[in-house]
């Protein structure tokens, strides 16, 4: 999973991926003539090529948050078909976020032409997310995306298990991270940058465990403190 987070990293670095709006988004002229707008948008961003950088922005920031339930997987299969049902696991996460992911691109478009200003999609966005993350809400999703359901060990029974184990990770996993996941496709500018910071919050939030769902700030404290006591281990040197 890393190794596939790293490489899709690495394509994204090089594509600088992320939608090309038309110049006069800035200028006001969506509001006289929004179809025309739109039109010039999907010419420059066909819906193919949309769907390939969504999948790319997936197994960048998404590929280590699988790495527990892939184990899992692993850990309770034959090792003869531990490839197909880690593959079918996959392809059932992936399921769920690519649908995701075009209600959210339609969203971010529709939002970036109705407000052409650069900042105020992002700044509409912001508020929603802020709220859905203290929301007992998030929290349902986060403590559904810890679920470790039993699995067939092997046969047909194994292959349904994880298709709908994928299927249904994605869902909780879609419910749980939808509203940060939108604020890269809005940024005017560092969107590569705006991949990472999110995808090493949602890292972060999901090494807290389970709590009881209520409205409270959630955030990377898990991450911070281990952090900080793996810097408090180090030698000092005088």
């Amino acid at each position: 999973m890393l190794s596939i987070s790293a490489g899709a990293w690495i394509l994204v670095a090089m594509e600088a991926t992320g939608m090309a709006l038309p110049a006069f988004c800035s200028t006001g002229a969506l509001w006289t003539a929004p179809s025309a707008s739109l039109d010039l948008v999907l010419a420059l961003n066909p819906p193919g090529s949309l769907a390939a950088g969504w999948a790319l922005m997936l197994a960048a920031m998404m590929a280590p948050l699988l790495i527990v339930p892939v184990r899992h997987i692993r850990d309770r299969c034959l090792p003869r078909g531990r490839a197909r049902v880690v593959a079918l696991f996959v392809a059932g996460y992936a399921t769920s976020w690519m649908v995701a992911g075009a209600m959210l691109l339609a969203l971010a478009i529709a939002m970036r032409l109705a407000v052409p200003r650069a900042w105020l999609p992002l700044s509409a966005a912001a508020l929603p997310a802020l709220v859905w993350q203290i929301s007992p809400a998030k929290q349902i999703c986060l403590n559904r995306c810890h679920l470790q359901p039993e699995l067939a060990a092997f046969g047909l029974a194994a292959d349904v298990d994880a298709l709908h184990f994928g299927l249904t990770h994605g869902i909780w996993c879609v419910g749980s991270c939808w509203a940060l996941m939108l604020l890269p496709l809005l940024v005017p500018h560092g969107h590569v940058a705006t991949m990472a910071a999110v995808a090493l919050w949602l890292f972060s939030e999901r090494l807290e465990r389970p709590t009881s769902p209520r409205w409270i700030w959630r955030g990377p404290g898990k991450a911070i403190r281990i952090v900080a006591a793996r810097a408090g281990m180090r030698p000092r040197h005088r």
